[in-house]
């Protein structure tokens, strides 16, 4: 799954939206998210709601390189999905890259 280098690239962070905005903003986290999970160069691709914090969304996404990533970014559902973003209300996105190497069982 990874580069020569042997690093991926880990996206891990949040987005907030207004929880009245939750049962509209989920179909269009799911075309966004399905969209994501074929590309090639993809190795994990998730949003989950905080249990605790309503309308706050952890972001999870695992890419095997910056060339994957790059393509990730450049692609039309990703820009529709960015898109939607004022419609719904989205605000205080807090994602880093973390450059990783391979993964074993906690």
């Amino acid at each position: 799954m990874s580069d020569a280098a042997g690093a991926m690239l880990l996206i891990i962070g949040t987005v907030r939206l207004p929880a009245s905005r939750l049962d509209e903003a989920r179909p269009v986290m799911a075309r966004m998210i399905a969209a994501s999970r074929v590309e090639d160069g993809r190795g994990a691709y998730s949003y989950a709601e905080d249990v605790v914090d309503r309308g706050l969304i952890h972001v999870t996404e695992l890419w095997r390189d910056q060339a994957a990533l790059d393509r990730h970014f450049a692609s039309d559902h990703l820009a529709t999905w960015r898109g939607a973003w004022p419609r719904l209300g989205f605000t205080d996105r807090d994602l880093r890259v973390y450059e990783v190497g391979s993964s074993k069982p906690t």
